[in-house]
């Protein structure tokens, strides 16, 4: 156990100290938070403000929805008004798209009796200008059930009131904390945990091709067993991503805390995590890591160079991908049986299962029985690996082919 310690010392210390480290983990808080202020303000201020034409043989309804383009909650529209149009006045119109004063106009066609209400049809000068498309018919949508409503004989003070937002409070039963904030931060620690566990696991195996091809293991293997090595490579570099995991989850608490941030998005950002989501996060986070570094060390044990790694690495990929393809069965329906048969595959448990704790309430039974599972599932990888590894290492010059690994486990 000491030369265990001693070779995860090594591994922990020369990681945190190079500048990479340092880079990283200082560039992903900066990252994250700017991403939080840009989105706090985009959705803030992301109002069209386009300079459009409204032509109707309605003056009315031309004029309502001239007023809510202008002061509508999505837009800050300014907005022509052109009733009744002329026979030149789509002419006149397109020469002022096409010296680009004018942004688009809408035509509105008067209702037929083959047709009980009027067409609208929006012509803009630019094709990718799907803000102020948008906006238009949301501010149509209002304008239209406002006037049937008026002419049903609603007086105009009921029909504000109708037409005014509903606000819906998403705070969990017993609980202080917003679902869509929760739903975020869960998303957040789920995809961290992918790219961490992708990361290092990928790391351990760098770590022995670097250290076979400058021949360092022959020198170790003289005083320490291989297993030893191989645990102390991965306790070394799985506390790396603990510490900069942890680094980045009290840099996120708070920033989204400071005052600056919630000023910016009107008090709405912010982590809310409950203590079962962080403990249980550092359990599958462990347990994830175990199991795809060991998966990792056989690989790096079995290749000679970062070229031989990469053809590989699907066997660390494709499972962590197939969790990404399951995102959707997951979050839709965490109880369903689907999503407790992927939550009980141990190579898919740490962030399936994690997912489902955090969305739903989730039986003792099956957290003990994933949880088992991987412990199995991690020993017997850990049974293999090591025998790989403990031959793989000293093997140079070619690729071991299936009959030869084989034979590494009969002989070791």
């Amino acid at each position: 156990m000491h030369n265990v310690w001693l070779i995860a010392k090594r591994e922990y210390l020369e990681r945190i100290r190079t500048k990479a480290f340092l880079f990283f983990t200082i560039l992903f808080p900066l990252l994250m938070g700017g991403g939080i202020v840009v989105e706090a303000v985009t959705s803030a201020h992301a109002r069209s403000t386009s300079h459009i034409a409204v032509v109707s043989h309605d003056q009315q309804l031309a004029t309502d929805l001239q007023a809510e383009l202008e002061n509508g909650k999505d837009s800050r529209m300014t907005v022509d008004v052109i009733s009744p149009p002329g026979t030149e006045t789509r002419s006149i119109l397109d020469g002022e798209l096409a010296n680009k004063s004018l942004d688009g106009y809408l035509w509105i066609t008067p209702a037929t009796q083959s047709n009980a209400r009027p067409s609208f049809a929006y012509t803009p000068r630019s094709a990718g200008d799907i803000s102020t498309k948008g906006a238009i018919g949301s501010a149509l949508r209002t304008v239209l059930v406002r006037e049937r409503l008026s002419h049903q004989g609603m007086v105009a003070s009921d029909v504000n009131s109708l037409m005014q937002p509903v606000e819906v409070d998403t705070t969990q039963a017993g609980k202080n904390a917003d679902t869509t904030s929760t739903f975020i931060a869960i998303y957040v620690l789920f995809f961290l945990m992918y790219f961490v566990i992708m990361l290092y696991g990928m790391n351990v195996a760098r770590s022995i091709i670097e250290e076979k091809t400058s021949r360092v293991f022959e020198v170790l293997l003289a005083t320490i067993k291989p297993e030893e090595m191989m645990a102390g490579k991965m306790l070394g570099v799985g506390s790396v991503g603990l510490t900069q995991v942890f680094i980045w989850l009290i840099a996120a608490i708070l920033l989204t805390s400071t005052s600056l941030v919630s000023s910016i998005a009107g008090g709405d950002v912010h982590v809310s995590l409950s203590a079962m989501q962080i403990v249980f996060f550092v359990v599958f986070f462990v347990l994830g890591f175990m199991l795809y570094a060991s998966i990792a060390a056989a690989l790096g044990a079995m290749t000679n160079s970062e070229q031989e790694l990469q053809q590989l690495n699907m066997f660390l990929v494709m499972p962590l991908a197939c969790c990404f393809f399951a995102l959707g069965i997951i979050v839709t329906n965490p109880n369903s049986v689907l999503s407790t048969i992927l939550s009980l595959i141990p190579f898919m448990t740490p962030l399936i299962m994690y997912l489902r704790l955090s969305l739903t309430a989730v039986p003792v039974w099956q957290i003990a029985l994933s949880i088992g599972l991987m412990l199995v599932t991690i020993y017997g990888i850990l049974w293999v690996a090591s025998r790989i590894y403990r031959v793989g290492i000293l093997m140079y010059g070619k690729k071991p082919t299936l009959p030869e690994i084989l034979r590494w486990l009969k002989y070791s």
